[in-house]
């Protein structure tokens, strides 16, 4: 399969050639730099190649991405200036001082100093003309494909590594590079802090050659003079770079105290901008990493430790951080900024025996059952591990948000944690960070090994959307994380079973009664099938399927390469179908087979498949032959293949329980407020530059309301009242609703063609809306656009500032009312908060305004 990048689609590209060699850890030395808002220093690979990584006997090469019909040219890097580390001064800790970085301090001379950028050409790919030869055979020499954008890349080396002193007690050829890194990588897993301590040791090895690199759009390629197969390549190489201000993968911003940070923003290219990588999720890999920064600053990262920052010299520090498990290299993540750890007023002494460590080193090893994964210290066979409901944890926020943090996130941690565990069994990873990002995030949360990330948006109303997204964040740690899937367009492993999970965890972390959750989780099933509904409808039919690829799921070209189809679409991180109907196809297996049934096969999928990456079929495969004959009927892996993952629009089979959906109790209760009534009212056409074929998020809240016009009784009676009324009017006794009945009875009050200022503020006065949670405050914020609202203004004011990950939709709802005020309301928000807000939310936000 050779792969064709067409410059009019959005499609991603997995450049990396890992059929041929695997990067099996990476050790990352870096300093993070505000003033110049660049991140820079070493990152060393210590790769593995063999006979099960290689292809047939067929190959395909991975060409340039240049528009020049000549094969690539290779050019040994200027000088660079850097001293050659002594190698009698080698520690096992990494120092401050072991590498002199280039050009240090620097805003961005990329490109001025014979160093190598990824550089805008036009992004085709040749199916003719070929770069070296990537595979093991032939007669050119090979070539090592790593996924990069957006970085400068200084010099690439091969490590020394058997100059390390004292790497013949590892090794019985200490005078073989490859075969040292060999044996490194194969140490067991109850030798893995020996096996860290060799990986640092090795790094800062003294290099033994620089190596051929050259750089293009969406990768860099890096070949040795002589190397003819990938085993003959290094297999341990050191890359000097530095990032970009403007690089994919991190954003530089400021948090809500106003101070500087730098974070992983979950970005479609992941962390190609970050550091070169293989990014297809194949190439498994651990990691640890040493960042500097300023002393007054918090680094948090994707690792296993709890870690402490070390006094280097004055105002600045350095912090460690590594990793056991391996994992995809796009999981990475690091948010660097004046976070302050946000503790509990009261911690009880039960909290402390429940959430003790238990880490590798303490490895009570008795296996409770084979694990199907590489080998790892792997907490499914720690006995005690099995038994820890709630792991340690941390939340870090900026100061000012101390408060609502101690209020509202610190109490829900332990009951999500505990009811995780009481679903799934063991948690994957030994403890979690959670941390506040800055108001710029574009999503309600972010899930990465041992950290998530929650919006601030999270923290405001009652406690069900901070509970919620937690659960689902938490629910990630199985899967996306240790069950990860090995094609990433079925994104519904992934999101699918989170937001299943979600409603599971939180109805179980609120300790209610059996019909109390049924009742709950029938409401939130009305709720999404409404918006699945939307989403069909105003999205194009080829996105909305959850396994694109069909029969070709899964597959990639000879060298390892592929292609992500829509990844780079900047309205695709806005679309929930991944979610709303992954959601719905496990509901209904679920409901197919018994939650009793349903749950115990999930506990033993995730027992079976933990650490490894799956297909769709990996797991129907697994559920079918466990139901029972009589509960079969026609279920088979090719039919919920044709009726909900390689169709477009509302799957058949969900079709049919519409109807039960609207029988949930709890929203009857709004149903009592509410009564069916007037006809579907008209509204003004869209512009012309508000339709076409792709996606425009904004158009689902109109198309909603033609669809659901109905009339809300007891509301509808308050708006037709005259203003002067006779004492003898009984005033209407309002119901205390649940923050999802409110979201449900808004989304029918949206269908009113009109509702007058008095309304509004009764509306407001008595449900408080303003106070609520993003949720309920955005259908809130959307009446007042609609009516106009003009005293109401300030609370769209304040969401689009404070709620930047869910005020897109409002965005266009602004435009598209083609009122004067509002559309200068649109314009203003926007240019205050341009600057810092997401690149894929400002591209999507620009076109509606401009």
């Amino acid at each position: 399969m050779d792969i064709k990048l067409d410059p009019s689609r959005d499609d991603l590209p997995l450049m990396a050639n890992t059929s041929h060699i695997l990067v099996k850890h990476y050790v990352l030395d870096l300093d993070v730099d505000f003033e110049s808002q660049i991140i820079e220093g070493t990152i060393v690979l210590f790769l593995e190649s063999g006979n099960r990584f290689k292809k047939r006997s067929s190959s395909t090469e991975v060409a340039c991405l240049s528009e020049s019909n000549e094969a690539c040219k290779f050019r040994m890097p200027e000088p660079c200036q850097i001293p050659v580390t002594n190698t009698k001064t080698f520690s096992s800790k990494i120092g401050y001082n072991d590498f002199v970085i280039c050009g240090k301090g620097e805003k961005d001379t990329s490109g001025k100093d014979g160093n190598h950028d990824n550089q805008e050409q036009a992004p085709g790919i040749s199916s003719s003309k070929y770069c070296c030869d990537t595979g093991n055979h032939g007669s050119e020499e090979f070539l090592l494909v790593l996924d990069c954008c957006d970085l400068s890349v200084l010099k690439v080396e091969e490590v020394d590594v058997a100059a390390v002193p004292g790497i013949e007690k590892l090794t019985r050829s200490p005078k073989l590079r490859n075969q040292i890194v060999h044996e490194l990588v194969a140490l067991p897993a109850d030798r893995w802090r020996e096996q860290l301590d060799y990986y640092a040791r090795c790094s800062q090895a003294p290099g033994c050659g620089e190596l051929l690199f050259d750089t293009d759009t969406w990768s860099l390629q890096i070949r040795k003079t002589g190397a003819q197969t990938a085993t003959d390549f290094p297999h341990a190489i050191r890359i000097r770079y530095r990032t970009k201000p403007q690089g994919r993968s991190v954003t530089w911003t400021s948090d809500q105290s106003g101070r500087p940070c730098v974070y992983t923003v979950g970005s479609p290219i992941n962390n190609r901008a970050l550091f070169p990588c293989q990014e297809p999720p194949v190439a498994m890999s651990t990691w640890q990493a040493t960042v500097r920064a300023a002393a007054s600053l918090v680094v948090l990262m994707s690792g296993e430790n709890s870690a402490k920052p070390t006094q280097l010299r004055e105002d600045y520090s350095s912090w460690h951080y590594y990793v056991t498990m391996p994992m995809p290299a796009s999981t990475f993540t690091i948010a660097v900024g004046s976070w302050t750890e946000m503790k509990p007023e009261i911690c009880s002494s039960n909290d402390l025996a429940t959430e003790r460590s238990f880490s590798p080193s303490e490895a009570d090893f008795r296996y409770v059952g084979v694990c199907g994964h590489m080998e790892y210290p792997c907490r499914f066979q720690n006995a005690s591990a099995t038994t820890q409901k709630i792991i340690p944890h941390r939340v870090f926020a900026p100061a000012c948000l101390k408060g609502v943090c101690q209020e509202t996130l610190l109490p829900l941690i332990p009951p999500c944690l505990s009811a995780a565990h009481s679903v799934l069994g063991t948690h994957p990873f030994s403890r979690l960070d959670i941390l506040i990002v800055p108001t710029n995030f574009s999503s309600l949360g972010m899930a990465s090994p041992h950290i998530v990330f929650l919006s601030q948006s999270t923290l405001t109303g009652m406690s069900q959307l901070c509970g919620t997204r937690l659960c689902h964040e938490i629910a990630h740690a199985w899967f996306g994380l240790a069950i990860g899937a090995r094609d990433w367009t079925e994104e519904w492993l992934s999101e699918g079973f989170a937001t299943h999970l979600e409603d599971v965890f939180w109805a179980k972390a609120q300790q209610l009664a059996p019909h109390e959750a049924r009742e709950q989780q029938k409401l939130r099933a009305c709720l999404r099938w409404h918006r699945l509904q939307d989403e069909v409808q105003n999205s194009p039919e080829e996105m909305q399927v959850l396994r694109p690829n069909k029969e070709k799921t899964g597959h990639v070209s000879d060298s390892g390469s592929s292609v992500i189809r829509h990844g780079l679409n900047p309205e695709k991180v806005f679309m929930q179908v991944h979610y709303l109907k992954g959601y719905f196809l496990l509901r209904f297996l679920a409901k197919r087979l018994g939650e009793d049934t349903y749950f115990s096969f999930l506990r033993k999928f995730v027992h079976t498949f933990h650490g490894q990456l799956i297909l769709s079929q990996d797991f129907l495969q697994m559920l079918l032959e466990n139901i029972p004959e009589e509960k079969r009927l026609e279920l088979s892996v090719g039919n919920i293949f044709r009726d909900w993952l390689e169709s477009s629009g509302i799957p058949q089979p969900l079709q049919r329980e519409r109807q039960a959906l609207a029988e949930c109790g709890l929203a009857q209760q709004v149903s009592a407020e509410v009564s069916a009534g007037d006809a579907v009212h008209a509204l003004p056409s869209l512009p012309p530059w508000a339709v076409g074929p792709a996606l425009h998020p904004w158009r689902g809240a109109r198309d909603r309301r033609r669809r659901r016009a109905t009339t809300v009784a007891k509301w509808v009676r308050v708006n037709r009242r005259p203003r002067k009324r006779k004492r003898k009017d009984r005033e209407e006794v309002f119901e205390k609703l649940l923050p999802d009945q409110l979201v449900l009875l808004l989304e029918h009050l949206l269908e009113q063609k009109t509702v007058t200022p008095r309304t509004l503020q009764s509306l407001e006065r008595t449900y408080h809306l303003s106070e609520q949670d993003a949720e309920v405050r955005h259908r809130w914020c959307e009446l007042i656009v609609k009516h106009k609202y003009t005293k109401a203004y300030r609370d769209v004011e304040r969401f689009l500032q404070e709620d930047q990950a869910m005020g897109i939709y409002l965005y266009g709802e602004l435009m598209l009312s083609e009122d004067p005020r509002q559309q200068h309301l649109a314009r203003r928000c926007f240019e205050l908060s341009r600057e810092q807000m997401d690149r894929s939310s400002a591209e999507v936000v620009a076109e509606m305004l401009f």
